[in-house]
């Protein structure tokens, strides 16, 4: 018989993190990988909706990428060096922002605030930077202050979600979508 998926570990709010540590569900690390599976599944989603090859592949990678945060994440800070976790690695922000000059080569100068939506190709993209947005909030919220730190993972999601926003545009000039501009009232 096939190993069961469920194991009822988790049926008192209760979850392990790498390395064994138990915490409750709600405990801000869980909160943060978890968003980034959120994060993961729109990207999977933007990934079935883009039409062309070489995008597919951008985004396959960066589904890696954020599996390999989910991992670091996932990993009791106290224990991680112990554990073999996937790295993160500066060629991944300098990957996104190559990706993203390439692209922005092909886009109008953009000179004011644009309302994300005109396809449901452009809306989903733009759904996954708010929540590639709120990761970073999440994760943010992970360091303490009085530490020093120079996070990877910080540096990445902020890149991804200017990535997305970027690649949002890129979509709607592809697909022949009006940029509409945002009007404040005053």
């Amino acid at each position: 018989m096939a190993a069961r998926i469920y194991t009822k570990t988790g049926d008192r709010g209760t979850t392990s993190l790498i390395g064994g540590t138990k915490v409750l569900k709600s405990h801000e690390r869980i909160e943060a990988y978890g968003t980034i599976d959120e994060l993961n599944a729109y990207i999977g989603l933007c990934r079935d909706l883009v039409d062309q090859p070489s995008l597919k592949s951008v985004l396959k990678e960066i589904q890696d990428r954020l599996f390999t945060i989910g991992s670091s994440l996932a990993c009791d800070p106290e224990k991680e060096a112990k554990l073999r976790i996937p790295d993160l690695k500066e060629s991944d922000v300098l990957f996104l922002e190559n990706e993203m000059d390439t692209l922005d080569e092909s886009l109008p100068v953009l000179q004011y605030f644009i309302l994300p939506g005109g396809h449901p190709t452009v809306s989903n993209i733009h759904i996954a930077r708010c929540v590639c947005r709120r990761s970073e909030r999440l994760i943010v919220k992970l360091i303490h202050p009085d530490e020093e730190h120079d996070n990877l993972i910080i540096k990445y999601i902020n890149r991804l979600s200017d990535y997305l926003f970027v690649l949002g545009r890129y979509v709607g000039v592809q697909l022949g979508v009006e940029e509409q501009q945002w009007h404040p009232r005053v």
